[in-house]
């Protein structure tokens, strides 16, 4: 693959690190973090110096370009940095204590085989979602994965959720389709610092 093929801003978005990968003694080690192996194609992606600096910045620190309304209404280019979604992890334990330590999606229970919990942000946090509990719900890191930048409402149609859903009990279905009520009152960041 080359880089130009590459879709720069789904790095560290849709596109996560998963592991690492290990060379030597004849050997190339792909190693994964414990729930994130998946049965897809490797693709090797070759960069030249210049491209690996631009890959690096878009994983860390990205500068990521969404719109956002002004307060004026306007429409208007932001620039997001990935570092600032950081969530204190004070948050992080009191979403999944109020969710009972399970996803929202597929109502398995975090520890269990390694299943690794995170918080996912149900108004999107490139479209300005706060990490504040009342826009975080608890998911496991692979429907987290696979929503990835799906509007909350779609999601909640989308075959994989459709799918993973099915065991969970009807109040949290119900739950879950009651949110997409609350998303119109849950405030939007402020934009620190604008390009127009």
């Amino acid at each position: 693959m080359r880089f130009e093929d590459l879709n720069l801003h789904s790095i560290g978005t849709t596109i996560q690190i998963a592991g690492a990968i290990y060379v030597g003694e004849g050997k190339t080690l792909l190693c994964y973090f414990p729930g994130d192996r998946e049965d897809l194609p490797v693709e090797a992606l070759e960069m030249d110096i210049a491209e690996w600096e631009r890959f690096i910045q878009q994983t860390d620190h990205v500068e990521v370009e969404c719109l956002a309304l002004a307060e004026n209404g306007d429409q208007m280019k932001v620039i997001l940095r990935k570092s600032a979604r950081q969530i204190t992890q004070g948050v992080n334990w009191v979403v999944f204590k109020r969710d009972h330590y399970r996803c929202r999606y597929c109502g398995k229970q975090g520890g269990d085989n390694g299943l690794v919990l995170t918080v996912d942000h149900l108004v999107l946090w490139e479209h300005m979602g706060p990490s504040i509990e009342a826009n975080l719900l608890t998911a496991c890191k692979k429907c987290n994965k696979v929503r990835g930048n799906v509007l909350y409402e779609d999601w909640l149609k989308h075959p994989y959720y459709r799918d993973v859903s099915r065991g969970l009990p009807p109040a949290i279905v119900e739950a879950n389709k009651a949110v997409a009520a609350t998303l119109k009152d849950i405030p939007r960041r402020k934009v620190e610092g604008s390009r127009r």
